[in-house]
């Protein structure tokens, strides 16, 4: 499976991944996905947001388990942030039929669409529509960078937008929901443990900063008289880091658009994305207001005027505490030599789509050890003995689930 999925969207330049939401390469991970699904004879469906789903059993039974993740990627990302737990979902229901295991609950597979929000600016669409955390009509005002809306994206893969909402007929007929990932971070390689549980992802959130000075030429124009609101960028920047490093969190401007975007010009506009994320809501709060406030100083100082934008936010997620403790006490059976297994439990700093779900349904995750920390690049990586581990846990979590 593996092998079949690595290629598909893979820049020949940069050696990583481009798999946007409603793209070719995006159509071509959902052609995967549903011949991996009949191929296993699994009842292959598209909802109404466009997220796939493989079910072993009847849908409309009730108390499913679903387990699943992502198949597209952030600009240039890395090969396992996502595909990992699909692919490991897959092989984990190989491995079940391999146990002979006998199912008492539906199982299914899903891969949900745009949950990195690279094309689109906003992640995890569609689990977000599915929870009615995103409405339809805000959905439809989302536009890409060539101006594209999402209705328009979605038609042109050939999905009806017109569909696009809330699901929760769909969502009351899961009991669990359980997704593995790759670990974000090098908690379980410092640790020494393949797998992990999570215990909560931290509240984050996106921002915007639009800088709005005075363009003009850069070679005429005495440093004295320009109104240049790349400096009140940069400034701000640098405050992000010291804000984030005083509080214990992390604070990132990580994109960039400039006008007129010349080289010979001083810029009229510099609006910047700042992700920030904390441990808690107090914490990120003050992250937040703390580069805010310097922004505006630094604007104030140089004759730009500031506007910001809180563009999305989640809050922190607990993760269900029954599910949780019960993949606890499955994963830390006694095992063949009788020693306790210790599978450590760690919170996050990634958003992901079962934390969007947690508010509607139980919903728990597993990290499988990551031995850089390296995440949303192409060197990004885990060990295969890893990685089979991780199909090893989740089998045997769906397998506690799921069957008698």
């Amino acid at each position: 499976m593996w092998r079949e999925l690595e290629p598909i969207g893979r820049h020949s330049a940069s050696g990583g991944y481009r798999r946007y939401a409603w793209s070719g390469a995006d159509a071509d991970c959902r052609a995967w996905f549903r011949a991996q699904a009949e191929a296993r004879g699994l009842d292959y469906e598209l909802d109404r947001n466009g997220n796939q789903w493989a079910w072993l059993g009847d849908p409309c039974a009730g108390d499913a388990v679903v387990t699943g993740s992502h198949l597209d990627s952030v600009p240039d990302g890395g090969a396992f942030d996502g595909p990992l737990g699909v692919v490991s979902s897959f092989a984990a229901l190989d491995e079940l039929r391999g146990r002979s295991a006998r199912f008492t609950r539906p199982l299914a597979i899903v891969n949900f669409g745009d949950e990195e929000g690279a094309r689109f600016g906003l992640a995890c669409v569609g689990s977000r529509l599915a929870a009615g955390e995103l409405t339809a009509e805000q959905a439809r005002r989302l536009t890409d960078a060539d101006g594209i809306t999402l209705p328009q994206a979605m038609e042109a893969a050939g999905h009806d937008p017109d569909t696009i909402g809330a699901d929760p007929e769909r969502l009351a007929r899961i009991g669990a929901f359980v997704e593995l990932h790759v670990e974000q971070g090098r908690a379980l390689d410092l640790s020494g443990d393949r797998v992990g549980i999570a215990s909560a992802i931290w509240p984050h959130g996106r921002w915007r900063f639009d800088f709005r000075g005075e363009a003009n030429h850069a070679g005429t124009t005495r440093l004295v008289d320009r109104r240049d609101p790349m400096l009140s960028y940069a400034e701000t920047v640098l405050a992000a880091r010291r804000e984030a490093q005083l509080a214990g969190a992390v604070a990132t401007f990580g994109k960039i658009a400039v006008e007129p975007n010349g080289v010979n010009a001083v810029p009229s506009l510099v609006r910047g994305w700042l992700d920030s994320r904390a441990a808690d809501q107090s914490t990120l709060d003050t992250v937040v207001t703390g580069i805010e406030t310097a922004a505006r100083e630094y604007a104030d100082a140089h004759g730009i005027r500031l506007d910001v934008v809180r563009e999305s936010f989640t809050p922190v997620v607990e993760f269900e505490h029954t599910l949780r403790d019960e993949i606890v006490r499955i994963l830390g059976k006694r095992d063949d030599t009788a020693a306790s297994l210790k599978v450590p439990v760690l919170g996050t700093g990634a958003g992901h789509d079962a934390g969007i779900l947690s508010g509607t349904i139980p919903t728990a995750m597993l990290f499988v050890r990551n031995p850089t920390g390296v995440s949303h690049s192409p060197a990004e990586y885990a060990a295969e003995d890893d990685c089979v581990a991780g199909v090893t846990a989740l089998a045997d979590v769906l397998e506690g689930l799921a069957c008698s």
